[in-house]
């Protein structure tokens, strides 16, 4: 089984479902609102987000991508879900806009958690029954109640 790290980073809480996001600025908008307060702004979450989309698209393909961004002073990694109301054009490798977004913020220190948090990510986007299952989840506590269940059986 993996280490439910990423999982108990993902509460309802940092789930939206059919966001009104229809780019990655907004989608980047988004999140930097989402986790803005006590030591972080909006604006330098956003910033981090862009520094590291602009070394090659985060999309994985499958509709799927994982933007992250390290960012000084962070405490501990945060991630969210985001399922933006229609697909957005995310520069993807099979050329597929992205329905499903997985977000990671980690401290700027922190390369091995951002590793490892990474690789769990992408390993339970793997299954094409999972994928669809996430598009379809009529609200953030079916989406949680899904993470849950993939994270166990992997």
């Amino acid at each position: 089984m993996v280490s439910s790290s990423v999982i108990a980073l993902l509460t309802p809480d940092y789930i939206r479902v059919d966001a009104d996001i229809d780019s990655r600025d907004a989608l980047f908008q988004a999140v930097g609102t989402m986790f803005a307060g006590e030591a972080l702004s909006a604006q330098e979450i956003v910033q981090a987000l862009k520094t590291r989309e602009a070394l090659g698209s985060t999309a994985l393909g499958q509709g799927i991508a994982i933007p992250h961004g390290r960012i000084k002073g962070l405490p501990e990694a945060r991630a969210a879900f985001i399922r933006p109301a229609q697909p957005v054009a995310f520069n993807a490798p099979d050329g597929k806009k992205v329905s499903l977004f997985f977000i990671l913020l980690v401290p700027a220190q922190a390369t091995e958690r951002h590793l490892q948090l990474l690789a769990e990510l992408a390993q339970m986007t793997g299954s094409r029954k999972f994928r669809e299952a996430l598009r379809t989840a009529p609200n953030a506590a079916a989406v949680c109640e899904l993470l849950h269940r993939q994270a166990d059986a992997i």
